[in-house]
């Protein structure tokens, strides 16, 4: 945790260096998210300041790789108890898992973060031995680069929530690897790969019955890490970190920045900021204190881009719409306007009612008092029976405000 006395005499453009300073020359600004109390309003003071973004972003970024860097000393005594700590996951070699990669092909990668790549390969069941392409069971291997900004205590961290965690909801760990300056982590194959990839690069838009039961699976897996008797905040929900299997069934993966929520009288935990721009609640980047109404604000930002099809922050559209929460929030109570954020990918292949609720849904969790958000199994509780809405808004007198204008898209 860092002071905010320590934070102020810090050079560079630290978040919380920011708000030390009394937000003068603030790399993160209440005016670029328009949601927090001392920033712009969301219907006129919304400024896109491209310049501070970068610097947040910088800023986080060198945060990030600062808080997360390896260190070795008495890493080895870390390393041995990760065994302890996580008994059932199977502790693989890096030569079974070049194997079950077929030697790391290129053609094998799934996708790549600032972590390093993830790797399809195969391996034979409850074991670590490597098997034939196309037979055994299909996994994911992340393999973590010796100078990614994911470094060894993230990559722990991750080890440690899913490797005693299990919920439906949360892509199932299976093992792990290391030796010497190799990091990889061994998952479940997700078959459909991320909600990011359906709802903004496919060329066929994601149905709405489909996004109705992913928001459901991924609520009921934040629902499930903030109501045990350790809660675990997840800080870094976002569209990415949303996988799907087969049969569209929502899990949680990435939990290197998940953090043990407050316990006992605690009403909160201090910690830096970090995450993924347009997604941290404001008042966790305005002073770094941590509750599950983050991950909730957080929530509702993903669950407003399925709504719209758009993603939480676009510098490809106009200055007041680059913004998804700014540009939104004014629709988002109003009956007659709150048509015009539906995807238009989906033409009239909605729910109406479905449309109603899942915009007050959003309204309260990106509500700007962190206190006035419902919590997650209130979400859950409120997501449920919009599974089974069939008041599709091909079948209805079309909504009057889409007939009256539209926004620009």
């Amino acid at each position: 945790m860092t002071s905010p006395k320590r934070a102020a005499g810090r050079e560079g453009c630290g978040c919380l260096a920011a708000v030390a300073r009394g937000l003068r020359g603030a790399c993160f600004r209440p005016a670029v998210t328009a949601d927090g109390d001392g920033g712009g309003s969301a219907k006129g003071s919304h400024v896109h300041d491209a310049a501070a973004e970068t610097r947040y972003l910088n800023a986080s970024n060198r945060e990030l790789g600062d808080h997360f860097q390896t260190k070795r000393d008495g890493e080895n005594g870390v390393d041995a108890s990760i065994e302890k700590r996580t008994p059932k996951l199977l502790q693989f070699t890096f030569q079974e898992l070049k194997s079950a990669t077929l030697n790391f092909r290129p053609d094998s990668i799934l996708g790549e973060g600032g972590f390093g790549y993830v790797f399809k390969g195969w391996i034979e069941p409850n074991s670590t031995a490597p098997a034939k392409p196309g037979t055994g069971v299909t996994v994911a291997v992340k393999s973590l680069k010796p100078d990614a900004l994911q470094g060894h205590r993230e990559w722990v961290a991750e080890v440690d929530f899913l490797g005693q965690l299990h919920h439906k909801h949360l892509v199932k760990l299976i093992g792990y690897c290391i030796e010497d300056d190799q990091r990889l982590l061994v998952y479940e194959f997700m078959a459909r790969g991320s909600l990011e990839n359906h709802l903004f690069r496919r060329a066929l838009p994601l149905p709405w019955s489909n996004r109705m039961k992913i928001a459901l699976g991924a609520a009921k897996g934040l629902a499930f890490l903030h109501g045990g008797p350790k809660p675990v905040i997840y800080r870094d929900f976002k569209t990415s970190n949303v996988l799907l299997d087969v049969e569209y069934n929502a899990k949680l993966s990435d939990f290197g920045l998940a953090k043990a929520g407050p316990q006992g009288d605690k009403t909160h935990v201090s910690t830096r900021v970090v995450g993924t721009y347009g997604y941290a609640a404001p008042e966790y980047v305005m002073t770094g204190h941590l509750t599950s109404k983050s991950d909730v604000y957080s929530f509702g930002v993903v669950l407003l881009e399925m709504l719209t099809g758009r993603r939480s922050m676009d510098k490809k559209r106009p200055t007041g719409e680059q913004n998804l929460v700014a540009w939104a929030r004014p629709y988002l109570n109003d009956r007659r306007r709150l048509y015009q954020l539906v995807d238009p990918r989906l033409g009239l292949n909605y729910s109406v009612k479905g449309v109603q609720k899942v915009a007050q849904i959003c309204h309260y969790c990106l509500t700007r008092d962190s206190k006035s958000r419902p919590s997650m199994d209130e979400v859950v509780k409120q997501l449920t029976p919009l599974q089974d809405l069939n008041d599709m808004a091909s079948a209805s007198p079309r909504p009057r405000s889409t007939q009256r204008g539209k926004v620009h898209r």
